[in-house]
């Protein structure tokens, strides 16, 4: 995982992928994993995301940093947040 934004009703990946799981199987377990803590967080049970995804596919690896900023900058843009390091729902390697 490259870069992530947990977003107040979604969530943004970057992800490499690697050769032992499929981007829907990587998905799965991204939900999976995410939606157990936030249950146990807020000491409730359910589903918590939708089963649909959205995905592109990056053509350049020159690419990758600009797309991980403009992820992490999503609370900024969203007005949740003065400056991206205000929002604590997030990483980057890259920063």
């Amino acid at each position: 995982m490259l870069a992530w934004v947990l977003m107040p009703d979604h969530a943004h990946w970057l992800i490499e992928l690697g050769e032992a799981r499929t981007l829907q199987g990587l998905v799965d377990l991204l939900k999976t994993f995410s939606a157990r803590n936030v249950n146990r967080t807020l000491e409730r049970y359910g589903p918590i995301w939708t089963p649909a995804f959205h995905d592109r596919a990056l053509r350049s690896q020159d690419a990758v940093p600009a797309v991980a900023r403009y992820i992490i900058e999503n609370p900024l843009r969203a007005g949740l947040v003065q400056r991206t390091g205000d929002y604590p729902y997030w990483n980057s390697v890259f920063l």
